[in-house]
């Protein structure tokens, strides 16, 4: 299918694609002409980017592969899945649950496609649970000329190949590791003081915990605690149980919202904030987030707490979370643990990008790397400093993409040179 892109936005409606075509393949030939023919293609995922990461600029092509056949292949000996790079989380999640098998983290939203989510270093919350990418044991891959490229674990531009901004190729099909299915239960916190806060001991006591404030005031408004039953029980001495059922923005009603109050369930309906059943429409903000070492999670909240004023007139919700260090070249969590502050804006961007940059100048003396989705304002001279790795990434794209068939403006500010 072809069609203007001039109409294409993303999820947020902040951007408009400038691409002068937009496809919709049905089949991996139609995808594979498409590809060779063309001089500039970028993939739009489900389109929760919020920066024009996915935008091939005017003489390019944009396609999704959402109309590609879905495949969700489980090998149950093997305990992996081959999903097609379209399909999204809520329902890969089903299908390896049908199996008794289960992912080890999910983001907080279902709806995501696995391939872009991944591709951006997109992640969950757990002192011991690295980004979505780190169950991706092989990655495939269309490139410039329509051919297929399959790169996996051990093969030295593995590291490389995952969160690669989609640079390399198109996603057409990832295989992922599984692990036996489990339940988790969530509890939810109010109340939580910022004065005193020990935030390892807060961060580590269950498998996934994410801290919500709307900086109004100091310390955090809501904790959510999400407890494997196959683990400990939890003990969170330091806030209040929530009496009523919570959701992370004050005032919204929690009926979207996975279910609360400690009920055991299956893993993929409580790992994310929200059920899968309820798609969102349409979306009615802006986002940020930067990722930080885990060691300097203290001093970088008293930092925001020092600009609140600032911040809170602009915020719906902010999210703090922890990552595990990560291989990927591109993770924002590369090398290190990571603490995750997360900013859900006003959908008003002249509002909203001064105090980004506010922000910006908080957090820098803790080397901050922004989320690759999000919005931000550092300059790409200042996020390349802060990526060891670069260089062999932009070794291995120039090897898959010797013309640049896949990068964009965005890309060309990462890699620079």
């Amino acid at each position: 299918m072809t069609e203007s892109a001039q109409t294409v936005t993303n999820w947020a409606c902040n951007i408009v694609y400038s691409a002068r075509e937009f496809h919709r393949p049905d089949s991996l030939d139609a995808l594979r002409a498409l590809v060779a023919g063309s001089a500039k293609v970028r993939v739009l995922g489900s389109g929760h980017s919020f920066n024009r990461i996915a935008d091939p600029g005017g003489e390019g092509v944009l396609l999704s592969i959402a109309a590609l056949p879905p495949v969700i292949d489980v090998d149950t000996a093997a305990r992996t899945v081959r999903v097609s790079g379209g399909v999204r989380y809520a329902e890969l999640a089903r299908a390896v649950h049908a199996h008794g098998l289960a992912l080890p983290n999910m983001a907080s939203l279902p709806h995501i496609s696995v391939a872009g989510s991944v591709a951006t270093g997109t992640h969950g919350s757990g002192v011991g649970n690295g980004p979505l990418a780190e169950v991706v044991r092989e990655v495939e891959l269309v490139t410039a000329d329509g051919t297929t490229v399959t790169i996996a674990r051990g093969d030295a531009r593995f590291d490389g190949a995952v969160t690669s901004l989609g640079a390399l190729g198109v996603v057409t099909a990832l295989t992922l590791d599984l692990e036996p299915s489990y339940e988790v239960e969530q509890h939810v916190f109010t109340e939580l003081p910022l004065a005193g806060l020990d935030y390892e001991a807060v961060a580590g006591s269950a498998y996934s915990v994410s801290l919500f404030t709307d900086w109004r005031e100091p310390g955090f408004r809501q904790v959510w605690v999400k407890r494997r039953t196959d683990r400990a029980p939890v003990r969170f001495p330091w806030a209040e149980p929530a009496t009523e059922a919570l959701h992370p923005v004050p005032g919204m009603p929690a009926v979207n919202c996975t279910e609360q109050f400690g009920v055991p369930g299956p893993w993929h309906e409580r790992l994310p904030h929200f059920r899968a059943e309820f798609t969102p429409s349409s979306g009615a903000e802006l986002q940020s987030e930067y990722l930080l070492p885990r060691s300097t999670a203290l001093d970088v909240l008293h930092a925001l707490d020092g600009i609140r004023s600032t911040v809170a007139g602009v915020l719906q919700t902010c999210e703090v979370r922890t990552v595990a260090a990560d291989p990927q070249w591109l993770s924002p969590a590369h090398g290190r643990d990571s603490v995750a502050v997360h900013f859900t804006w006003v959908v008003d961007t002249e509002a909203v990008l001064p105090v980004v940059r506010r922000v910006e100048e908080a957090l820098d003396p803790f080397d901050p790397r922004p989320h690759w989705g999000k919005v931000f304002t550092m300059p790409a001279a200042e996020i390349r400093r802060r990526y060891t790795r670069l260089a062999d990434f932009r070794e291995l794209a120039q090897a898959i993409d010797p013309t640049g068939k896949f990068t964009n403006a965005f890309v060309r500010d990462v890699l620079g040179g």
